[in-house]
């Protein structure tokens, strides 16, 4: 018995202790391949296809304002206020599956940085525990700056292409800095299933969503490239109400 509780807290301490250590490198590393990069490339050769994968790494600053007011307005409006977990979606999107309705998902631009960069796609158990917990690593260690900018980096935007600077440059033949507010909310309006919504050739129901984020854009809290990671949903409207901006340092 104590070889075995010898064993588990060995584990334990190795596990916590390398996956703060992958956290911490990666809040100034640019994370330039993603389990899902790699899992998607595995499936394309399983089908006989060769694989390809268009990527292209872009510091925040080189990315349009516009792409991440974008996402925000498509995935996360609330991204600036919470801290890593919007629990009234979560809590909605129960109650709808419980009812009958579609199921939907109410994952933060926060949890979907998370699995995106650590870990597998997958609906298990333990699969949603880790992700709850590289989730509150990053909203606490990287910040909304740094989520923002990785996540604008790895996700999905296409077949075979991850980031908005790679899309920018195939779908609209520009830079990801270059990018405008309709371009960037059209890019939003696939990221639910991108490999079936291009934006290079967008359907009818992707110019009515792609309206739809424009719209919404201009109705949330804007997204400052500079800013620090807001701690509460408090602490940003009390920020808001001052006037004052936080920085990271």
């Amino acid at each position: 018995m104590k070889w075995a509780l010898r064993w588990l807290r060995n584990i334990a301490i190795f596990f916590f202790g390398s996956t703060l250590i992958m956290v911490v490198a990666l809040k100034f590393v640019p994370v330039y391949l993603t389990p899902l990069m790699l899992t998607r490339c595995i499936e394309q050769m399983a089908a006989g296809d060769y694989p390809k994968m268009s990527h292209r790494w872009v510091p925040l600053e080189e990315i349009s304002p516009h792409a991440a007011q974008a996402v925000m307005a498509s995935e996360d409006n609330l991204f600036l206020r919470h801290n890593g977990f919007d629990f009234e979606q979560i809590y909605k999107a129960r109650i709808e599956a419980m009812k009958g309705k579609r199921e939907r998902g109410a994952s933060t631009i926060t949890q979907q940085t998370a699995k995106n960069v650590f870990l597998w796609n997958g609906h298990s158990w333990l699969r949603k525990g880790l992700e709850a917990y590289f989730t509150v690593l990053i909203e606490h260690i990287w910040g909304k700056r740094r989520i923002m900018e990785v996540y604008l980096n790895s996700i999905e935007t296409g077949n075979g292409i991850y980031g908005v600077e790679a899309v920018a440059q195939l779908h609209f033949g520009v830079h990801a800095s270059q990018l405008t507010a309709r371009q960037a909310a059209l890019i939003a309006a696939t990221l639910p299933n991108p490999r079936s919504r291009n934006s290079a050739q967008p359907t009818a129901y992707l110019i009515k969503r792609r309206n739809q984020i424009v719209s919404l854009m201009g109705k949330i809290d804007a997204f400052d490239a500079q800013a620090s990671k807001a701690q509460s949903a408090g602490t940003a409207t009390k920020s808001k109400k001052h006037g004052k901006k936080k920085r990271n340092k």
